[in-house]
């Protein structure tokens, strides 16, 4: 595949430096010009990804060196052919990754995608010393392509232009714009795992207007856009055409409590076959007749009460699971799945699918990625697959967790118990671990594999019962 299409990576000194700001609205400014934008985030980050897609009218995709190989890479990038411009959100500060050397940072996804970097600097109380900064990026790695700053959190006009006159002398790298204090207070409003989700904001239109309002009038955009179409022409390998079998029902559960899910996890089982249909746990309607279920991640203890008064709901996600409908559940779906689920020292029932007790803490569990092996057998993938993921979650198993019923040992990250995760149960799986579709094929084609299964189980028993209800007529 070859990516030529205009792109730029929008990186911060650290996190809470205003790259989601940033990024908002020059997606939003754009998209509302007419111009067609792909957004992205760099890293698993369900939230800001989501964001950046209500930005764009469009979905929001992630971009990840560690989760995906190349030719991923190159996959997820192909979506943006024939756009005018693709932007990139990073994460934390330019170049943190996972160790000193920075592996799998920003600055790295930016060279690998051979993308210019506008570099946005909160100038809270500083000015030529925003100079020494901005050159210790340019000159750390050199092969960083630093192309433009953006000046965040700017108080006085005078501020602005003593920065302004100090990194050009330092550094050559021109400030293409500057939003002032007041002005990037038009953020988000956020809580535990970041910002509110879009699903759940009360206005989240008036929102990203008025972001895009602010960064129209702080930042050049033209400039902006300019910087993007110098991005070098790379080349990825084709990734594999999945093989499209016999339709399958796959429910989603998806709603305000549950809305983690990859846009490319819902298109890989799409493209196997999988008919996916959206159900909700707060309504506390029955589940429909489906082939297997999905359940990501999300805020289950934000919504607890709608959730543990949802009867009928968790009656049939129970029932479903004990008739051996495929369940395949992650993180919030874990919490979904338990006994219980204890938030400010109240316990409330869930779907006693699993016998665990989960308490919600103030506090992560666990956080960043997760690498592990599948050792014992399971629904869905084959002993001996290697599974790449991450986890963020502010709970944990405290009551039920046995780690001769978990399938995943763990060499990177915490799990459920002891470095270990997902528990198993009949054709349910339930894990703290996220896993991306385009880390490897294993995990659509063994849920879609899953569903199958069950589907044509289902149909030979319907045919025997109704062989048996004709002979009997006879």
């Amino acid at each position: 595949m070859r990516l030529s299409v205009p792109r730029l990576v929008v990186a911060g000194l650290s996190g809470d430096a205003g790259k989601t700001l940033v990024s908002l609205g020059i997606v939003r400014s754009l998209a509302r010009r007419g111009a067609r934008v792909a957004p992205f985030k760099k890293g698993p980050d369900y939230i800001d990804a989501a964001w950046l897609g209500a930005a764009a009218g469009r979905p929001g995709r992630n971009l990840d060196t560690f989760l995906m190989p190349d030719e991923a890479i190159g996959a997820a990038l192909a979506t943006a052919a024939g756009d005018e411009l693709l932007v990139v959100e990073g994460n934390r500060g330019l170049y943190d990754g996972i160790d000193a050397a920075g592996a799998h940072s920003t600055v790295e996804l930016a060279k690998k995608i051979g993308a210019p970097i506008l570099l946005v600097v909160d100038v809270t109380k500083a000015t030529r010393t925003v100079a020494a900064l901005v050159l210790g990026c340019q000159k750390l790695d050199p092969d960083a392509w630093i192309a433009g700053v953006v000046l965040n959190r700017v108080a006085t006009p005078r501020q602005e232009r003593v920065i302004r006159d100090a990194v050009a002398a330092a550094t050559g790298i021109p400030v293409v714009g500057a939003v002032g204090v007041l002005r990037s207070q038009a953020r988000l409003v956020g809580r535990h795992l970041g910002l509110v989700t879009v699903i759940e904001h009360p206005a989240r239109e008036e929102a990203l207007e008025r972001i895009a309002d602010a960064v129209e009038e702080a930042v050049a955009l033209d400039a902006v856009v300019a910087l993007a179409g110098k991005a070098r022409e790379k080349l990825f390998a084709d990734a594999a055409v999945p093989v499209r079998g016999e339709p399958v029902r796959i429910g989603v559960v998806r709603d305000a409590a549950f809305s983690f899910y990859y846009p490319e996890n819902l298109e890989a089982l799409e493209a196997r076959g999988a008919e996916l249909i959206d159900v909700t746990a707060l309504d506390d309607e029955p589940l429909p007749d489906l082939d297997a279920i999905y359940v990501g991640g999300g805020f289950p203890e934000v919504h607890i009460e709608r959730l543990a008064t949802a009867r009928r709901f968790l009656s049939s996600l129970r029932a479903a699971a004990e008739e051996g409908v495929p369940v395949f559940a992650e993180c919030g779906g874990l919490m979904l799945l338990a006994r219980e689920l204890s938030v400010d020292g109240r316990s409330y029932p869930m779907a006693e699918v699993l016998d665990l007790s989960v308490e919600q803490t103030l506090r992560p569990k666990g956080h960043g990625y997760a690498v592990g092996l599948v050792d014992r057998p399971n629904p869905f993938f084959a002993e001996g697959t290697e599974l790449v993921g991450h986890e963020f979650h502010y709970s944990h198993v405290v009551a039920g967790a046995d780690a001769e019923r978990t399938v995943l040992s763990l060499t990177k990250g915490e799990g459920i118990l002891g470095r270990r995760d997902a528990v198993v149960k009949g054709n349910v799986w339930a894990s703290y671990v996220h896993l991306h579709a385009r880390s490897s094929n294993a995990w659509a084609d063994g849920f879609v594999a899953g569903a199958r299964r069950r589907a044509t189980d289902a149909a030979e028993t319907a045919a025997r019962e109704r062989h048996e209800v004709l002979g009997g007529r006879r």
